[in-house]
């Protein structure tokens, strides 16, 4: 089991309240699923993703990311989960203005052991043409359409070879045809063994992935497979 939650909670405090964005929520998600999380504004789906993400603490309860307690590492030994096991693909793209596309997907390596100048390129170079962009590398991101700037993301975030691909409202910047077009490579890159987690709020997108958790209210409402079993 890739990711195994139990009884996470995540507590906020305003003022006097608390505020319980994570109430009790028990999860599991094995090796190269496809799983996309739903639910209204409130209801704990950016919460949980923040706490697979290893960018925030939970408040009780245990986290494990390929059998190891994620709740017991230092700040240290958790960006270094952060840069090695997860990738993370954001709505708004999040990239460097001033470098190309490149340079923008070599950055990662950058904190790995590998410094070599050479071989971070090459890294990046395949990356780049594992999403379609083997002829876009120089291009800096205003000269890339927002689909283009997608796929640079996606590369980057695939550049360490991570075992988990975290995706935040991937299509929300973009239009119809483009978000057809970045859930047809999350879909390959499922087919090729990457296990991805994303968070969206357009079912249409959701229905990409083969298994849709929805959250309400701090907790896990339901959690259905998308694929129906072949009949007998």
């Amino acid at each position: 089991m890739l990711i195994r939650l139990k009884n996470i909670t995540k507590v906020y405090k305003v003022g006097v309240e608390r505020i319980h964005a994570l109430d009790g929520v028990d999860l599991e998600v094995g090796k190269n699923e496809y799983v996309a999380i739903m639910g209204a504004s409130g209801s704990g789906k950016s919460t949980l993703m923040n706490l697979l993400g290893c960018l925030d603490r939970c408040t009780s309860g245990k986290y494990e990311l390929a059998g190891h307690d994620t709740t017991r590492l230092g700040a240290a030994a958790m960006a270094q989960v952060r840069n090695s096991q997860i990738g993370f693909v954001f709505q708004s793209f999040e990239l460097l203005p001033r470098m190309n596309a490149l340079k923008n997907v070599a950055l990662p390596l950058i904190y790995t052991r590998d410094n070599n100048w050479w071989f971070q390129h090459k890294y990046a170079r395949e990356m780049l043409e594992k999403v379609g962009l083997s002829k876009r590398i120089k291009h800096k991101p205003n000269q890339l359409s927002g689909g283009e700037k997608q796929r640079v993301a996606i590369a980057r975030a695939l550049v360490c070879k991570p075992q988990l691909l975290l995706a935040d409202e991937p299509t929300g910047n973009l239009d119809s045809k483009t978000s057809d077009e970045i859930m047809v490579l999350f879909e390959q890159l499922h087919k090729e063994g990457q296990t991805i987690i994303m968070v969206t709020h357009e079912e249409s997108v959701a229905y990409h992935a083969h298994r849709v958790i929805r959250m309400k209210d701090g907790k896990i409402h339901s959690d259905q497979s998308t694929k129906q079993e072949p009949a007998l």
